[in-house]
């Protein structure tokens, strides 16, 4: 008699290990910062790839990563994968619509494709996005569905879906937008918590998101396994926008960087357990900067 293998579960556990990418300290940059299975960032890796800032990051097959688009003194599209040892290649010719401030997140039944949406064009916003295939691959333009706008967040979550939320075009808002397990992205969803942009998200506790910060605050905003968001979460840490956010651990999260209300650049994390809750600043490693992308691999 055969043994019975048990199904996958909604909860089970992701990446281990993260990165840090890009941003500017005043002046765009390249440089990187891994950050370990324990959620600790290490010390700044030479940038590989055209510096710039404003882009957005998310994980594509399993354990591999990819920088996308953002602002190198103009609006690009190119990308720049991340291996599963957390190797950072050179630039790839970019597909889709040049923007900046977009925003990235994982999706699919295997966790292995990814999407990026929204953001900031010459002449306002959009709310195209781009599928990213298992190898890595990026697609052309998606018709846009939702409110227009950039300076958003994006996570995974449940086993293989993906949710937009918060941003801002004309005003700040706090409408999210679900994105399916073959990354189709529903219409608006009413907004809950405060509206903001300039913030970041990722996953936790293997099938559940957070979004935090943004707009000098320091709440956040947990993510139900599906897909539903709660009301403001009483902040901890520094207040600060621009931040990025990515998985480790499996199942736990991480904060980083971003430009504190005096305008300053910082490099302090914040690190998020595996129920949701975030820990008082972690003194920072690295270069401070700002508008930053951040994803997890491995």
């Amino acid at each position: 008699m055969f043994p019975i293998i048990p199904a996958a579960s909604a909860a089970d556990s992701g990446n281990e290990e993260g990165i840090f990418g890009f941003g500017t300290t005043g002046s765009a940059t390249a440089i990187t910062n891994l950050v370990s299975n324990t959620g600790v960032v290490g010390t700044d890796v030479t940038g590989v790839g055209t510096t710039r800032e404003g882009l957005a990051a998310c994980e594509y097959g399993g354990d591999k990563g990819i920088f996308g688009y953002g602002n190198d003194g103009t609006n690009v599209s190119m990308t720049n994968l991340v291996s599963n040892a957390g190797v950072v290649t050179t630039d790839v010719t970019g597909v889709g619509t040049v923007r900046k401030y977009t925003a990235a997140c994982n999706y699919g039944g295997a966790r292995d494709k990814g999407i990026f949406g929204y953001g900031t064009i010459d002449a306002g916003s959009t709310a195209i996005t781009n599928l990213v295939s298992n190898a890595g691959v990026v697609a052309t333009d998606t018709t846009g569905v939702g409110t227009v706008r950039g300076v958003l967040a994006a996570t995974e979550y449940g086993s293989d879906k993906g949710i937009f939320g918060y941003g801002h075009e004309s005003t700040d808002t706090d409408v999210t937008n679900l994105v399916s397990n073959v990354g189709v992205v529903t219409t608006d969803v009413t907004g809950v918590g405060t509206a903001r942009n300039s913030l970041a998200a990722c996953k936790y506790g293997g099938d559940k998101g957070i979004f935090g910060y943004g707009n000098m605050y320091s709440l956040t905003n947990l993510v139900s396994n599906v897909g539903v968001v709660s009301t403001d979460v009483t902040g901890v840490g520094t207040a600060r926008s621009r931040p990025g956010a990515c998985e480790y651990g499996g199942d736990k999260g991480i904060f980083g960087y971003g430009r504190n209300a005096s305008s300053s650049k910082v490099s302090m994390t914040n690190l998020v357990s595996n129920v949701g809750v975030v820990t008082t600043d972690v003194t920072g490693v690295g270069t401070a900067r700002s508008d930053i992308a951040a994803c997890s691999f491995n």
